[in-house]
């Protein structure tokens, strides 16, 4: 059987061990220490536009922590993208709100601005004007920055900016992960760097790091005893895992890059399918190309596509099934205007991983060339 080729697995850069072996040798094994300040520290570094980092244990803890901080609760609503992960909308219903999803634009294929202007007005009309507002850098495209953060800024409603995907990527020369009120970062297993599990909360102001530490840290109060007046959770960052995180900084730029040639030798080699086409950058953006993503002419052929490449033993994966065709979220309300949907029915995300070889490259390309020609 031919060996597989998976869509984005983890790739460690060799400087992982020798953060973890600090931290075994000191004993620094809790959910605390010199890995998680310094995994904070090159994150803060990295993004440079005099952010604050809080590491915790997933990009979802961080949307969950983002939500807390703007005092979203029972009864309020939060429009989210609907082109996107569960994980962008489930802290909504965390805290017993409601989602409000709004479709995405052709260009960038994430929140339209639009759309998201016709949402608010609406809302407000019915007497719900929105707490926030979550648009995400799908597949590592940033989103229309300046449109999104202008509605936003003209009906006053703070921005989580969810950039779970996009850590590298760049809008108009500036970091993604930098642009909303509040962001947040993930380093899950299939991530363009990978904690095996992690994520964090990027802030402008270090009192609200300081708050969303405290919250994640289970809410202790300063006493000599355990005293508690907040609800807390358990969320903060290990310092083992954080050495993980600390190792595969120092090859992130590099990871971008290799993700980026995985994307070009695609559109290079697929120029003569006319059925295959691909996501272009917009003038000012620039994608980290976490996945790189395909549209075809059908669901059909998408489909058939992918159960080509499964029988190769090669993983791809439609694009997100949008949050508004979700059984758990179809009660809630949607501004819709058929993007997400056509891109869920034609769209197709082939592997992508900094860690592809040649060879697995050209037998992706292979296998492809291969279905067209048969079918």
């Amino acid at each position: 059987m031919k060996s597989k080729i998976w869509l984005s697995s983890p790739h460690m850069s060799g400087n992982e061990l020798n953060y973890i072996k600090e931290a075994f040798d000191s004993n620094w094994v809790a959910p605390l220490g010199p890995n998680v300040n310094g995994f904070e520290s090159d994150l803060q570094s990295y993004l440079k536009e005099d952010r604050h980092v809080a590491a915790l244990v997933s990009g979802t803890s961080a949307l969950h922590l983002s939500l807390i901080l703007l005092g979203v609760g029972r009864g309020d609503e939060v429009i989210c993208q609907s082109k996107t992960f569960s994980a962008s909308a489930n802290p909504i219903v965390y805290q017993g709100a409601t989602p409000v999803f709004v479709d995405s634009e052709r260009d960038t294929w994430n929140m339209c601005p639009i759309q998201l202007e016709i949402a608010i007005k609406d809302r407000i009309s019915k007497g719900n004007k929105p707490k926030a507002i979550i648009p995400v850098h799908l597949y590592g495209m940033p989103y229309k920055v300046d449109e999104i953060n202008a509605v936003a800024l003209k009906y006053d409603i703070p921005v989580v900016e969810d950039s779970a995907e996009s850590l590298g990527s760049y809008y108009k020369g500036i970091n993604c992960g930098t642009f909303g009120d509040l962001s947040i970062l993930s380093f899950n297993g299939n991530k363009i760097i990978t904690t095996s599990g992690g994520g964090a909360l990027v802030t402008k102001t270090k009192e609200r790091k300081d708050k969303a530490v405290f919250l994640a840290t289970q809410a202790r109060d300063n006493a000599p005893h355990y005293l508690h007046s907040e609800i807390g959770y358990n969320y903060r960052m290990s310092n083992i895992v954080a050495g993980i995180g600390r190792g595969q900084m120092t090859i992130l730029d590099s990871h971008v890059a290799k993700r980026r040639s995985n994307h070009e030798f695609y559109v290079n080699a697929f120029k003569h399918i006319e059925n295959i086409t691909f996501l272009q950058e917009p003038e000012g953006h620039f994608s980290n190309r976490w996945l790189s993503c395909i549209l075809l002419d059908s669901e059909q052929t998408r489909e058939a596509l992918r159960l080509a490449l499964e029988k190769e033993n090669i993983e791809s994966r439609p694009l997100w099934k949008p949050m508004h065709q979700q059984p758990v979220f179809s009660k809630y309300p949607s501004y819709l205007n058929g993007v997400s949907d056509e891109l869920f029915e034609k769209g197709l995300c082939l592997p992508s991983g900094s860690n592809l070889t040649d060879n697995e490259l050209e037998r992706v390309v292979s296998s492809i060339n291969s279905y067209f020609v048969t079918c």
